[in-house]
């Protein structure tokens, strides 16, 4: 518990940050949801001038991308692209902050397993993500009931939000796993942006080909918008691979940080 606690509190500033970063961008974006709607037609041929590839990176759908839900996901590509970075930066610091710190002997010298060190580092991430999406989503709603122009589904906003939280989770476990592998790591951030940024444009290419079976390349491919809003649901084998690679990342990484060797300084 005191190393949850710790824990929870080493991430408080990173917390807030990321937390109030979330809320400007989704803020500056719907902000300009009252005139894009006003002036749909324009807006619409402006998009049209992009390739499809990219207008689907950016969630674009002109079915409903003039409704509050179809325009919310628009924001929500940069919302997870942020988020994952979040994510994978906790992920990646957890085991890997002590080898760089110098501080992994006096932690293990403490009367606890180190299978309790991992949980109570991971569940310090975990908590992190969680205040994060909680401040995020209570901004989202707020500021989708004082622009919208229609009535919306709370539920599928809902369930909209809620893939960033997902994302996250797949980061952190990619991060994790990262983490207990490489015996020393001299940036977690360089190795965050490295690895978020190339789901992400394999995300993009996945676009390009129009290949079903390449979205499981990139976590951020798991949750399609378009689908969220026409079913109210997610797709059930992008959520089962999604599922898969957190569990197997966070067994993986308990095995391996229970029989790494850590050098004492």
């Amino acid at each position: 518990m005191n190393i949850f606690l710790h824990e929870l509190k080493a991430y408080r500033k990173s917390t807030i940050i990321w937390s109030i970063s979330l809320v400007l961008i989704i803020a500056l974006f719907m902000s300009l949801y009252s005139s894009i709607a006003k002036d749909a037609e324009g807006f619409l041929k402006i998009l049209e001038n992009y390739p499809e590839a990219i207008r689907n990176a950016i969630g674009f759908n002109q079915g409903n991308f003039f409704t509050i839900l179809g325009f919310y996901s628009f924001p929500l590509s940069f919302i997870t692209l942020c988020a994952g970075i979040q994510a994978m930066n906790l992920g990646t610091s957890i085991v890997s902050k002590e080898v760089r710190e110098k501080t992994a002997d006096f932690l293990l010298t403490k009367p606890v397993t180190r299978s309790q060190i991992l949980t109570a580092k991971l569940m310090g991430a975990f908590g992190s993500l969680v205040i994060t999406n909680i401040i995020y989503f209570a901004a989202a709603s707020f500021l989708a009931f004082q622009v919208k122009t229609d009535d919306f589904s709370m539920k599928t906003f809902f369930l909209l939000s809620l893939t960033v939280f997902f994302i996250q989770l797949i980061f952190l476990a990619l991060g994790i796993i990262i983490s207990v592998i490489v015996p020393k790591i001299k940036s977690v951030l360089t190795v965050s942006l490295a690895t978020v940024f190339a789901f992400y444009f394999l995300g993009i290419f996945s676009d390009t080909t129009g290949e079903e079976v390449k979205r499981y390349i990139s976590p951020f491919k798991y949750f399609d918008t378009a689908y969220i809003i026409k079913h109210s649901g997610y797709e059930a084998s992008f959520l089962i691979a999604g599922a898969v690679i957190i569990l197997v990342a966070i067994m993986a990484s308990y095995v391996v940080y229970s029989k790494k060797d850590i050098h004492a300084v």
